[in-house]
């Protein structure tokens, strides 16, 4: 099953918790916890190209899986990562957090765990 469209959050869990764990400002953290971010996702075969727009904030990232890359953290610094696939499921670990995102059918799920904190982010396709 291919990871390919366009998600919008549709909900979260426990996200003022986690961010304020992984040391986003609080200011940051009140303007973010509305936002209900688009997820553009292409996959071509292990090659993914991610844009997450949250508000007027724009994230590009790409990773191959099962090799090193670059990626943006939620504090805005960049991490080095090897993104893994099983099935439906990837998985990373950045500075401390671990990220399984699944899909399931239209729905993806994203779980983040720091510290014993974890934060569940669900979207829906919408293109």
């Amino acid at each position: 099953m291919a990871f390919t469209g366009k998600y919008q959050l549709e909900s979260h869990e426990n996200f003022e918790a986690f961010m304020k764990a992984v040391g986003v400002p609080d200011d940051e953290v009140e303007k973010g916890k509305d936002i209900k971010s688009i997820s553009e996702i292409h996959q071509d075969g292990k090659d993914f190209k991610v844009t997450v727009t949250a508000g007027t904030k724009v994230i590009l990232y790409s990773f191959t899986v099962g090799e090193e890359c670059e990626l943006e953290t939620f504090t805005g610094d960049r991490a080095k990562t090897v993104v893994q696939m099983d099935g439906n499921k990837l998985t990373a670990f950045v500075k401390g957090i671990e990220s399984v995102t699944e899909l399931d059918g239209d729905t993806i799920s994203n779980t983040l765990s720091f510290n014993g904190i974890v934060y569940k982010r669900i979207s829906r396709r919408i293109s």
